[in-house]
């Protein structure tokens, strides 16, 4: 094979550089890194890319809220009647994830809305918190029929806007509400039982697994109750440290 002409083959090394700054540039942007372009003069090429902190970018929440909502990359998609993004404020850093949406929030469009959301507003208050103090939501964004818990396939296609939700919110605390949460965002199979009471490590953050606020209601026990509220106050201790 002829070689091409050493200026043509600067040429298309200059190209190739190019086009890989753009592709890492595109990847830093998909994980949520701003950068700048620090200018060294008038007349003068800029300098690369300097990397800054994710605090530095704070996407807009309803970015990924219309995206979850025009999302059909899962069967999920085909029987749903609203997706579910999520809801709340960040005042206190805490973020409350359940297994998925169920009837009510299916038709509201609001995660923990029916019963479960009473007791769950209950159990905030009950450590002095509220709905706009926190931000609540679920491994999976729309419904599974009747109620069920999600299959893995779903699970997967729904995970990458939690993990947006999740770095873009930066939790001083998550916590898991369930069983099938608890063991996603784990990557475990143990049960609830043996996990909650713990503070756990979720890529750096703590992690506490609790009742879901629907068990609680079917298994409205003392010993329960006394479980989740201690679980709770796990949850105020770690976030009145500074």
């Amino acid at each position: 094979m002829t070689s091409r002409p050493h200026k043509e083959s600067r040429k298309d090394q200059a190209h190739e550089f190019v086009r890989g700054l753009r592709r890492y540039l595109e990847q830093m942007e998909e994980e949520g890194t701003e950068y700048l372009l620090i200018s060294r003069g008038k007349d003068k090429d800029p300098a690369p890319a300097v990397p800054r902190p994710l605090a530095a970018r704070r996407p807009v929440v309803a970015e990924i809220d219309a995206d979850i909502r025009k999302c059909r990359l899962c069967r999920l998609s085909q029987t749903r009647k609203n997706a579910v993004p999520g809801e709340g404020g960040m005042k206190k850093k805490a973020m409350f994830i359940g297994e998925g949406p169920g009837e009510q929030e299916d038709l509201s469009g609001r995660p923990f809305v029916g019963r479960a959301g009473k007791l769950l507003d209950k159990m905030l208050a009950a450590i002095g918190l509220s709905r706009g103090d926190v931000y609540i939501t679920n491994i999976v964004k729309c419904r599974p029929p009747l109620n069920r818990d999600p299959k893995p396939d779903e699970v997967v296609a729904c995970w990458p806007y939690l993990e947006r939700q999740i770095k873009l919110l930066q939790p001083r605390v998550i916590i898991a509400l369930g069983s099938p949460a608890s063991k996603t965002l784990l990557d475990t199979d143990q049960g609830i039982s043996h996990l909650r009471g713990k503070i756990h490590d979720y890529e750096g953050t703590p992690l506490l697994a609790t009742f879901h606020p629907a068990y609680l209601l079917r298994a409205y026990t003392v010993e329960n109750r006394q479980k989740a509220w201690e679980d709770m106050k796990m949850v105020r201790e770690l976030l009145s440290q500074k």
